[in-house]
């Protein structure tokens, strides 16, 4: 893990179109020969995109490999390029708002596409924010992704395993809270929720934090910008009308507005995560 740290520390000097390129064609070689994590993939892409044709979802998922290694190679520029670089790479679509997250208690809604640690860089330039995180088994890439993820304003880090307290206090303090709502944790605190049609074991914790405290739901999606040029952030206003009575609508909603991102920006996607791997009691498995 140290070399492959090292690699990534040697390989942020490049220029961003040159790390991008290297990040492609490794990306494509990862694709014939992880087969694993392109059969799952395909199978997702099937399940959510059903209208594409075989072939069209092959060049989709191969896309999303390149996508997601190029994110892994670029995040040595999150962690260790200067500020002024970041800025200049970092397109934040209109600009953090401040005023509005530190009106009061926030949520900052971040689904997983490749590029979301761009996000918090965006956010930690300018402000404090909270989030969950799993703590990574091997130490020294725990150490390395702890000190990348706070450079500038503090982070706090919190262990999935101590629950929604710590959350709420670090809200109360006025930190927005960086929830990232759309794996597959298995059934514990979530309900089956339909994603592209399909029912998805999905957190509801979004919408019960929204109602216990209060807070707006600002969504935020990070993405590639084309000719690797660097990175687009962009705010969306808080969901309206957010959670409502129904937690389960609520759940829909993001869902749904998550199923439209995907729409926009398909190769970007976290296709190779078991998204469907909780299923409804009876239904068989789709990664068998």
């Amino acid at each position: 893990m140290r070399l492959l740290l090292g690699l990534i520390w040697l390989l942020h000097w490049l220029p961003l179109p040159i790390l991008g390129r290297i990040g492609d064609g490794l990306g494509s070689l990862l694709y014939l020969i992880i087969g694993k994590r392109r059969r799952i993939a395909l199978t997702n892409l099937a399940l959510c995109l059903p209208r594409l044709q075989e072939a069209e979802r092959r060049v989709l998922a191969r896309r999303h490999f390149q996508a997601y290694t190029r994110s892994v190679l670029e995040r040595g520029i999150l962690w260790w390029a200067p500020e002024a670089r970041l800025r200049k790479l970092i397109h934040v679509e209109p600009g953090v708002p401040l005023e509005q997250i530190q009106s009061g208690p926030t949520i900052l809604l971040c689904p997983h596409f490749v590029c979301l640690d761009v996000a918090g860089v965006a956010v930690s330039l300018e402000t404090s924010a909270c989030s969950i995180y799993m703590e990574q088994r091997n130490k020294v890439a725990d150490a390395a992704l702890r000190r990348g993820r706070s450079r500038f304003h503090p982070v706090k880090l919190l262990s999935r395993a101590e629950g929604i307290k710590p959350i709420l206090r670090a809200m109360r303090e006025g930190i927005p809270y960086f929830m990232l709502p759309d794996l597959d944790f298995g059934i514990k605190d979530a309900e089956f929720v339909p994603f592209f049609g399909i029912p998805a074991a999905t957190l509801t914790a979004t919408a019960r934090i929204a109602a216990a405290t209060g807070a707006q739901v600002i969504p935020v999606i990070s993405t590639f910008l084309p000719g690797y040029r660097g990175w687009k952030v962009q705010f969306y206003p808080p969901v309206p009308d957010y959670p409502g009575k129904d937690l389960l609508e609520a759940t829909r909603r993001l869902n749904a507005f998550i199923e439209d991102r995907v729409r926009e920006a398909p190769a970007e996607y976290f296709w190779t995560h078991k998204r469907f791997k909780t299923r409804p009691p009876g239904e068989p498995g789709f990664y068998d």
